[in-house]
């Protein structure tokens, strides 16, 4: 069995990560540093099982086939973190019960599509079981990471959600411009700016709604995201650090992944209120590693699936953010 508290990562396949920009990469590096083994796995692997009947809860149970692995250590040098080669090694996969392990990691990427959900499913058989599953699968499933924002849509620039193009159309107008999300969106993939003077807005509202079959979220659009669309990573409520993502060049859009280029930030008073009005529902749901966005001090999105800017806080503001968050984990 693994060592107490190791921790199992339930991720994208390890090969396929980038570990210079990758937040659970981050995270395992800094559980190692801690101590802890680290195991991996992706969706795939799990499984519902009879448990033997000598257990002490007979019935099914989730297994999964997980690896061991050993990460190499990476040091930020003149601005870029360098990479071994190998950056990882793996061991003999073995069939456990999540409750073996201290924590297990749902860190796997969206979409949140089916395969994602039915894994949040077995996470949550395994919790009946004693596993202690970071997010929880139930907050997976409810926190769509545009529509949770909106329980606190006081803190929000304005917002429709809608899949009928006259009320898009209605709210364009009354905003003048606005940006368009898809709801089961990722780093920025699919996020349009619109104005109500623009030709094709019509048909625009058309194709971002599948022909009115599917809602998207409508937002006032705020210029003051030129000077950047913050990231802020909280760790039970509690904000550890912040990387303000800037566009470049003629994209309004901030994401990392899309070209927006990190910047070293502090929290303004108004961005700490922000993450006090959120924390008492992260806690109670059981959210304990979330990255909110924040534009011109309005609430933009709260992700919850996999959040990610570790290392470009790590490598920005010199925290180490990382082994803060391994070093709040609650105990097994």
């Amino acid at each position: 069995m693994p060592a107490e508290r190791a921790q199992l990562f339930v991720i994208d396949p390890i090969d396929r990560l980038n570990p210079a920009r990758d937040s659970s990469v981050a995270l395992m590096q800094a559980a190692q540093r801690a101590g802890l083994a680290v195991w991996v796995a992706t969706p795939a692997d799990l499984s519902a099982a009879p448990r033997p009947a000598s257990a002490a809860a007979p019935g099914h149970g989730t297994w999964v086939a997980a690896r061991p692995v050993s990460l190499a250590p990476m040091a930020a040098v003149d601005g870029a973190w360098q990479v071994p080669q190998p950056w990882f090694s793996l061991g003999t996969a073995r069939q456990l019960p999540l409750e073996a392990f201290g924590q297990v990691w749902m860190r796997k990427d969206p979409p949140v599509d089916e395969a994602y959900l039915y894994a949040t499913h077995l996470l949550e058989l395994a919790e009946r079981h004693g596993a202690r599953v970071i997010n929880r699968p139930a907050a997976l499933r409810a926190w769509n990471e545009k529509l949770s924002s909106l329980r606190w849509s006081h803190l929000m620039a304005p917002t429709l959600v809608s899949s009928r193009v006259e009320q898009l159309a209605a709210f364009s107008a009354e905003q003048g411009e606005v940006v368009l999300k898809p709801l089961g969106g990722r780093a920025g993939q699919g996020v349009v700016f619109a104005a109500a003077a623009m030709p094709g807005l019509r048909a625009l509202l058309e194709l971002v709604t599948a022909m009115e079959t599917l809602p998207v979220m409508a937002q006032a659009f705020l210029p003051g995201v030129s000077a950047g669309d913050k990231r802020i990573l909280l760790v039970n409520g509690e904000p550890l650090g912040a990387v303000n993502r800037v566009p470049s060049g003629a994209e309004f859009r901030s994401n990392l992944a899309v070209g927006g280029q990190p910047q070293a930030t502090e929290l303004s008073d108004a961005e700490r209120a922000i993450c006090a009005d959120l924390a008492p529902a992260l806690r109670a749901e059981g959210l304990f590693f979330v990255g909110i966005d924040v534009i011109d001090g309005h609430l933009s999105e709260i992700n919850v699936t996999s959040p990610t800017g570790i290392r470009e806080v790590e490598r920005l503001g010199g925290i180490p953010l990382a082994d803060q968050v391994i070093a709040r984990l609650p105990p097994a």
